[in-house]
């Protein structure tokens, strides 16, 4: 059977051959993007082709926005699957119901359209399939959703009422190729143009351009297939086309992105070049660039806007492209898929490393063992080898684009040793990564998703042995590693350890950029699910550093702490700092640097320059004296903060950016001075003991110095799971969240068993417990006091055999909603957990309840400040209120809402401020992990049931004003209020 050109395994017909991609040249190009006639159907032979007929009315239609997606404007809905096909696995068949939209588009010709040469119609994008017709005349079709194709159609222009037809169809053979983790969404995404193409016009060309780094020149050769001449003034170069020159340059790296502007010059066209002079290889075992080993501190980036989907605009591509170099990565995957081609000139122009990756992915196929697997079909060869093409070819001139990857998840199979041999016979001069093929037989380098620290050592230790002993001759990097979905992910510091221990291990790139949620009236920012999928994963999809609105996560807040390129170290006993630069190749000249003291409650607060030498080089070492702390210093625990800070403007950030960052303990913490020497005194139903007054029945606080509070203080074990914590049903091991819920950690019960008064005490013996279980904590409250404080001394005793570590351990307490600005000394501004806290500075912080939530896509445990020594919740930032002390430091939360209501929350929009300010005063808490794709806690970050002994210092805080200085660090959605 014949099968029809959607269903093919082909990759289209009458397109023609790939080509370099270039933004502008002197030919006239007329943009085609707009308002476009649209009408859906719902299945291909529903759709009646007379609408790509001369003359045809479509007033009727509606419109779409093209770039755009159909699904995203009114018709149909958006799917999101991580891993299975959304259709019957039946390949290369597609099912019947599938959504076809119609596009049609009426232009006329620009006056200054040339009446001589030709003219190409090149589409940039579209899922999953189009056949496209001009002025009547079908033109073909094609498949590779992310992938430019072009057609010859200068002989069917003509000056006015040119009418341009375009059918999608949703499902193709195509799409059992774009099986990638990310929505469905189709409909024509990406920019769709027309260009003249004068007679002698530049076709494709290839800029070859290789840096010698002990000679210090670089050799230029542009091949071209029309011949020309190439001019680079700045460097005095005017050659031939295909003739090589060398000369002496600045080489680019990702660090200093030094790009030269050239004309490629042939009889009918003047095209724009940017190159940049590096060269890629792999020596004794390790990536080079230029010579020197390069460390990759990077992040997947899928395409997404919250409104708009894959269709991105230039100031959302640029936005993206700053937030990555202001937070100290260096390196893209374009996870995967080729980008929009503008996202690679702001990669060369402001400098990152890409992988490129091809348009392949057919992950589903592992839920039938691979069995029939494209990439392993040699039918299905030619549409692969036509994927890599369209690749190569068009992002080929791209300095920053240092290797290819075959693509994503696809198994092993023949296609891709095909695709391998055909780019290394194109482009010899950069490197092929794939992570699917545990043998490396057609890679330069071995790559692996989510390896846990111990196999990462391993790994750099080249003691990988359960492969072939070739591949550990390999550079190793994580192509994906660190899941950001929730609050997370957690273990980044340790894996950078490790990348700085051995030189094999060269970094890797975290998963993902950010969280694909969609804009939704109802839900805020929907996931998948949200529109009634017959098959889903969640909220899988939200797993980004940066939220859909592009609002820095603490997630990256931290790994731009872990990734920075200075590192630090305080020699207590000499006085002296040591600066060290951790760049891959530029020295320490761009940057201004401070020394820093600050004491609790801003008692201190002295700093100024630190002389670092500007010429310090890669990898090089400094010693510095500091100045003596001030005598203040002694009287209160003391902090040094030694800070990186951006001393030359640049093109990604303004002077006095902040790039690293480190902070030491100079002087310790003064002794917490115990609240006791009042008696309790018992009236009727009251116990009155210093400024509290309790329940005499429960022993339960009341009122705190006239204050009453919502919920007495009591232990506290439960966090509303973070996906980290529930893991995913793949990952190995415990999964903490379920089992705690299992276990009925979420519901403990606590068993009154004595209230007990002494002459300077009130005792409360408490057993808190699951109902079901046998398990618990015996738990004893000791409140003393004097006439100003009441202090609470906390003792736990775990009870039978605890197999799980705790969610967390502290007490809960609730406020009137009034005392809903916080105001604390210890890490902020942001929210910190044991093995998430990098970005946690110690300073004295205010911010109102409301802000100290971080807003994940699906709401969960989040929010706590860690190492805080005192906290207080105030009536307005200059009000009265209550304030805590902690013997030890301990995490601080407060939010308007119960971790209960947390818990039940599906989206943002299903949590509602009520009357009480509900703060945990945490001793501990489980760290973080990344198992919701990744490794999960490790060990010394786990919180596990053990005795344990914690006192908290209550008192009242008179009205009075906040320090004078608003902190400047800044964290998750900017720096602190200093108002409310």
């Amino acid at each position: 059977m014949e099968l029809p050109y959607l269903e093919d395994v082909s990759p289209g017909t009458g397109t023609l051959p790939p080509r370099a991609w270039y933004a502008r040249s002197d030919a006239v190009s007329l943009s085609l993007n707009g308002s476009w006639r649209f009408r859906l159907s719902p299945a291909a032979d529903t759709a009646d082709d007379s609408f790509a007929s001369d003359g045809y009315d479509a007033g009727a239609w509606d419109t779409v926005a093209v770039p755009g997606h159909w699904v995203l404007q009114g018709h149909g809905a958006p799917i999101y699957t991580n891993m299975v096909y959304p259709f019957p696995v039946d390949p290369p068949r597609v099912p019947t119901e599938n959504p076809t939209g119609d596009h049609l588009r009426t232009f006329d010709l620009p006056a200054d359209w040339p009446t001589a040469g030709g003219g190409t119609l090149r589409f940039d994008g579209v899922e999953s399939c189009a056949r496209v017709w001009l002025n009547g005349t079908e033109l073909g079709e094609f498949k590779g959703s992310r992938l430019p194709h072009e057609f010859a159609v200068g002989h069917l222009l003509k000056p006015s009422g040119n009418v341009l037809a375009v059918r999608v169809h949703q499902w193709s053979s195509g799409s059992y190729l774009e099986d990638q983790d990310q929505w469905w969404l189709p409909g024509i995404f990406r920019d769709v143009t027309l260009l003249h193409r004068p007679e002698g016009c530049a076709l494709d060309f290839f800029t070859h351009a290789s840096y010698d780094h002990g000679a210090g020149t670089g050799t230029l050769r542009v091949d071209s297939d029309v011949k020309g001449r190439v001019t680079v003034p700045e460097l005095g170069i005017d050659v031939a086309t295909g003739e090589p020159v060398t000369v002496a340059v600045e080489p680019w790296t990702a660090e200093t992105p030094r790009l030269y502007d050239g004309v490629l010059a042939t009889a009918g066209e003047r095209v724009p070049l940017r190159i940049g002079f590096r060269t890629v290889a792999v020596e004794d075992g390790v990536i080079k660039v230029n010579g020197r080993r390069i460390l990759f501190r990077g992040v997947n980036r899928h395409e997404f806007h919250p409104e708009t989907g894959r269709a991105l605009d230039l100031t959302t591509m640029r936005t993206d492209v700053l937030l990555m170099k202001q937070h100290n990565i260096n390196a893209v995957r374009t996870s995967h898929y080729p980008p929009h081609p503008a996202f690679l000139d702001l990669c060369d122009e402001l400098g990152l490393w890409v992988i490129d990756e091809c348009d392949l992915e057919t992950h589903g196929f592992t839920e039938q063992g691979w069995r029939g697997n494209p990439v392993d079909d040699d039918r299905w060869t030619p549409a692969l080898l036509d994927r890599a093409a369209r690749m190569v070819e068009r992002d080929k001139n791209h300095a920053s684009v240092i290797i290819w990857s075959l693509g994503n998840e696809c198994g092993t199979g023949r296609g891709l040793t095909a695709m391998a041999r055909w780019i290394r016979a194109r482009d010899a001069d950069r490197l092929i990564h794939y992570e699917g093929d545990a043998s490396c037989a057609d890679t330069d380098m071995y790559s692996r998703m989510y390896a846990d620290h111990a196999e990462v050592e391993r790994i750099g230790r080249r003691a990988d042995t359960d492969g072939p002993q070739s591949r550990r001759q390999l550079p190793f990097i994580l192509c994906e590693y660190g899941h950001a979905m929730g609050n997370g992910p957690g273990g980044l510091s340790e894996y950078q350890e490790l990348f700085d221990a051995h030189e094999r291990n060269q970094g890797g790139f975290i998963w993902e950029w950010i969280d694909h949620g969609l804009s939704h009236p109802e839900f805020g920012y929907a996931y998948g699910g949200d529109f009634g999928e017959e098959l889903h994963d969640g909220n899988f999809v939200c797993d980004g550093l940066v939220f859909p609105d592009r609002m820095p996560s603490p997630g990256l807040d931290a790994y731009k702490r872990v990734v920075q390129p200075v590192r630090f170290a305080y020699d207590e006993d000499a006085g002296t700092v040591r600066v060290t630069n951790l760049h891959d190749f530029a020295d320490l000249s761009h940057l201004s640097f401070e020394w820093t003291y600050i004491s609790d409650d801003d008692a201190l607060r002295e700093g100024g320059e630190l002389a670092v030498p500007p010429e310090l080089g890669p990898g090089e070492s400094v010693e510095l004296k500091l100045p003596d702390a001030p005598p203040a210093s002694r009287a209160a625990e003391t902090f040094l903060h030694l800070t990186a800070l951006v001393g030359v403007e640049t093109n990604w950030a303004k002077l006095d950016h902040g790039v690293a960052r480190a902070e030491f303990r100079i002087s310790p913490r003064p002794a917490v001075r115990a609240a006791i020497g009042e008696r309790p005194l018992r009236e009727g139903d009251f116990i009155t003991l210093g400024p509290g007054v309790f329940d005499a029945r429960t022993g339960e606080l009341r009122t705190l110095h006239d204050i009453p509070l919502s919920s007495a203080p009591r232990l506290d074990i439960w966090r509303a799971p973070t996906d980290n914590d529930n893991g995913a049903s793949w990952q190995g091991g415990q999964r903490n969240g379920l089992v705690w819920r299992e276990l009925g950690l979420h519901r403990m019960r606590h068993r009154l068993d004595a209230v007990e008064l002494t002459d300077d005490a009130l005792t409360v013996r408490t057993r808190v417990a699951p109902a079901a279980q046998d398990i618990g904590l015996r738990t004893v409250y000791r409140w003393t006091a004097d006439d100003a404080q009441l202090r609470l001394a906390v003792s736990v005793t775990p009870e039978g055999e605890w197999t799980v570590p705790l969610p967390r351990l502290g007490v809960r307490l609730g406020l009137p909603a009034a005392y809903g600005h916080a105001y604390w000394f210890g890490g902020g501004p942001g929210e910190g957990y044991p093995d998430t806290a990098a970005a946690s500075d110690i300073g004295t912080w205010f911010l109102h309840v409301d802000r100290m939530q971080t807003p994940y896509v699906r709401p969960q445990e989040n929010g706590a400040r860690a190492d805080v020594r005192w906290a207080e919740l105030r009536a307005g930032f200059d009000g009265e209120g209550v304030r805590v002390v902690g013997d030890p430091a301990f995490w601080f939360t407060a939010r308007r809402w119960t971790t209960e209501q947390l818990d039940a929350a599906a989206h943002r929009t299903d949590l509602v401020p009520g009357d009480t300010v509900w703060v945990h005063l945490d001793h501990g808490q489980h760290g973080i992990g990344s198992q919701s794709c990744g490794p999960g806690v490790l060990p010394r970050h786990e919180l596990h049931a053990a005795p344990a002994e914690f006192t908290f210092t209550f008192s009242h805080r008179e009205a009075r004003a906040v320090s004078p200085w608003a902190p400047a660090h800044p964290g998750r959605g900017g720096r602190a209020d200093t108002r409310p």
